[in-house]
């Protein structure tokens, strides 16, 4: 496994993290499988979220996957990276909601107690709220980095002028800075790379990129011109499915098709490398229903495309993406 430091942090992650936002897991107890599986095959970096859950048919599910972690963390603490998020609750508890400063101290220790830790390395905002002044969130975000509650801070599904005031009212004040910046990047949603990557580059920030499959459309198991598996998640989302799934998005889940089958590698695989294949992306993020989709997604760590695939799925690119 490869390792990298998180923008201009000192933690030294595994480039591959495991996301615990559990979909597949029957019960808490495969889920710790999950887990100790991933740390025992090299993973040392775990990202969840205090809305991250597996019971989602219980009333108290809200926080259940920092709770299955915690149980890892007993033994494994000093073995892990941990991240957290805060700003999209959900659940039963809604007293106050976003960044605010309430919501962030109330929720960061029901992060910690869930979790049986003292501190989180990398705490994010789950999402950019426009509501709450950017100076109360990013000013409660420094006194956790002050009290060590927290290590470092970053920031998640946020557009680049988002992070840019943010960064410019840490330089301002002196108040802790984001690190890190977690997003949505792949083969069918590159729209990182206008105005994100180029600013990740320049302020020295690491980043993220979750759902690296898009929701599965890049798993190998949506063919187009035909129906959604039965059983699937998008055969219960078939009306979205239908619209999504044609045209250019269609043409380039057939082009990666094409390449990972030429080169003998599965479509998760394939999908995968062309992520860490960029250079902004310091940690590619994925959410395994099992074990064995857990090493079908490490083993993209053992090669890399070379310049022809390279070119083949980015002149697609070309063609698909307007900006």
């Amino acid at each position: 496994m490869q390792f990298v430091k998180i923008g201009q942090s000192e933690l030294e992650v595994s480039r591959m993290a495991l996301g615990l936002g559990f979909r597949g897991q029957s019960s808490d107890a495969e889920a710790v499988r999950l887990i100790e599986h991933a740390i025992d095959s090299g993973i040392n970096f775990i990202d969840c979220a205090n809305k991250y859950q597996l019971r989602t048919d219980a009333s108290d599910a809200h926080g259940s996957s920092e709770e299955i972690l915690g149980r890892v963390l007993k033994t494994r603490r000093d073995q892990l990276v941990i991240t957290s998020k805060v700003g999209a609750e959900g659940g039963p508890e809604k007293e106050a909601g976003g960044c605010s400063r309430e919501n962030i101290l109330r929720e960061i220790e029901r992060s910690l107690s869930r979790l049986g830790t003292d501190y989180i390395d990398l705490y994010f905002l789950h999402r950019f709220d426009p509501v709450t002044p950017m100076e109360e969130t990013l000013g409660v975000l420094d006194e956790l980095v002050t009290s060590g509650k927290v290590r470092y801070i970053g920031c998640s599904n946020y557009q680049a002028w988002q992070v840019c005031k943010a960064l410019w009212y840490s330089e301002r004040t002196g108040a802790a800075r984001f690190v890190c910046v977690q997003n949505n990047y792949n083969l069918l949603n590159r729209g990182l790379e206008r105005e994100m990557f180029p600013l990740v580059r320049d302020q020295g920030l690491g980043v993220m990129a979750f759902s690296p499959l898009q929701v599965g459309l890049l798993s190998g198991a949506y063919v187009p011109g035909e129906p959604p598996p039965a059983g699937s998640l998008w055969s219960e989302r078939r009306e979205e499915f239908d619209s999504v799934f044609q045209g250019e998005t269609a043409a380039m889940v057939e082009t990666a098709a094409a390449v990972a089958r030429d080169r003998g590698v599965s479509m998760p695989q394939l999908a995968v490398n062309w992520v860490l294949a960029r250079e902004e992306v310091s940690v590619v993020i994925t959410g395994s229903d099992s074990v064995e989709q857990f090493e079908d997604n490490r083993a993209a760590f053992d090669w890399e495309l070379d310049d022809l695939e390279l070119a083949k799925l980015n002149e697609r690119f070309v063609e698909m993406m307007v900006w």
